[in-house]
């Protein structure tokens, strides 16, 4: 990738190195590469979550546009997928969002969507890119050039909403849920969505304000949502991050139901709907060894890609695969969505579970899960440093002897973290004693090299 360009657009922490300055560049450089591209006036969406500094951003990102006659579809606070869907809806020639999904509210970022609603090809982003960082200033419009922001959007978020009550038939009746918004994007959309049927649903972290998204709750924080199902009497708690591109669950117990497990489910329905393309299950190196042994056991084809929804979503338009996702919960249905879609995976394991008649606990049981240690150790934020110690041979080493220890009774993932100055320790094992004594090996010898 680029300078500029991560695993998932650019991100940086709102002050330091993403600036409304910056905003205001790229908006620049996408309105420009788009006009270029297509010989006329682009019309860009835009869409934020509820970050303190979305607002900010986006009015830079306004700015930019409209200054080299880029006209903007402002749709407020909705959900990343939503923006993605809207683009192709409007046929407009590119989405932008501005989220960090779910990293904590000082963090911030800008993702860009093509017309078809899929993440730009790296050919574009480097030509951006370019732009954004080159030495001479883009040119801006005068007169009637200028771009202009379309107003009345306010019905776009009805649309995405009636779009997704569409993928499903069941009306969720007798279901009790209790339904996570991460004080994110999914404020905007869940408490309409869940209010289409008749499950009875309560609505939780859905008062963002401005500082509070991410915060002890949602996707990466369960243990609230797994109280209150397991001491309340839910059937099932859902959880969205900051963006609701992920889903995360939690059974009527209060135990995680990840995304492993929740594509498991979803692509044995799939099957017996003759809706599994290929047969196949595509995931990341990342996925427990519980789904590969499901997989075996079922016999459905585990393809599995380096981590990020980028190379998932690849290899399902490459062979034409109809699921894919992350042990995190970005879980992608080609038939519905062109990117990860947290409120349209609810919606899908939702119907499963009601015409099941199970408890969510026994729906999932057909996957287990293998010990799994995932630790994040920080490293210096400094440009080249995470790739340094991915290449340090005193790292290799220690790797290679672990893993000659543990033998075909777990594995070892190490791999820097594409939006975070973070390398990510991950280690399986029979035992989760086994699995934190590897993991916490390996994270010493992280922190022990003197890389800057």
């Amino acid at each position: 990738m680029g300078k500029l360009f991560g695993t998932d657009g650019i991100r940086g922490i709102v002050g330091e190195t993403l600036s409304a300055d910056m905003a205001y560049r790229v908006g620049q450089a996408v309105a420009t590469v788009l006009a270029e591209e297509k010989q006329g006036r682009p019309e860009i969406t835009i869409g934020k979550d509820t970050r303190i500094s979305s607002d900010m951003l986006e009015s830079a990102l306004i700015a930019g546009i409209c200054s080299v006659g880029g006209n903007v579809a402002p749709l407020g606070v909705i959900p990343t997928p939503a923006v993605a869907y809207l683009t192709v809806q409007r046929n407009a020639d590119a989405g932008i969002v501005i989220s960090a999904s779910h990293n904590p509210y000082e963090h911030n970022g800008i993702k860009v969507f093509n017309h078809q609603g899929y993440k730009l090809p790296d050919e574009t982003e480097e030509r951006i890119e370019a732009l954004i960082l080159g030495d001479t200033p883009i040119p801006e419009k005068t007169g009637d050039e200028i771009g202009t922001m379309i107003r009345g959007m306010s019905e776009a978020r009805n649309r995405y909403i009636d779009h997704l009550c569409s993928t499903i038939e069941d009306d969720l009746s007798e279901l009790r849920i209790c339904v996570d918004c991460a004080n994110g994007a999914a404020s905007a959309t869940a408490p309409e969505l869940f209010s289409h049927f008749k499950a009875r649903v309560d609505i939780m972290h859905a008062v963002p304000n401005g500082i509070n998204i991410n915060n002890h709750c949602g996707s990466t924080h369960l243990d609230s949502l797994s109280t209150i199902v397991r001491n309340d009497g839910y059937d099932i708690g859902i959880a969205y991050d900051g963006d609701a591109d992920r889903c995360l669950m939690v059974d009527e117990n209060g135990n995680v139901i990840d995304g492993d497990k929740i594509m498991a489910v979803c692509a044995l329905n799939m099957r017996k709907e003759g809706k599994l393309e290929g047969n196949a299950i595509v995931a990341t190196v990342m996925s427990n060894l519980g789904l590969h042994e499901f997989c075996e056991n079922e016999g459905i084809n585990l393809v599995c890609t380096d981590v990020g929804d980028r190379h998932v979503l690849e290899k399902m338009l490459e062979c034409g695969y109809r699921i894919g996702g992350e042990q995190s919960g970005h879980m992608i249905y080609t038939e519905y969505a062109t990117t990860g879609d947290g409120q349209l995976t609810s919606l899908q394991f939702l119907q499963i579970l009601k015409r099941s008649g199970k408890k969510a606990s026994e729906l999932v049981a057909c996957c287990a899960q293998y010990p799994q240690v995932l630790i994040n150790v920080p490293v210096s934020a400094k440009r080249g440093v995470k790739e340094n110690i991915m290449a340090s041979d005193e790292l290799k080493a220690a790797v290679k002897e672990q893993e000659e220890k543990l033998g075909n009774d777990g594995r070892i993932l190490l791999r820097p973290s594409g939006t975070e100055a973070l390398i990510r320790v991950m280690v399986e094992a029979k035992t989760e004693e086994m699995a934190n004594m590897y993991a916490n090996e390996l994270v010493d010898v992280v922190k022990s090299l003197k890389i800057d």
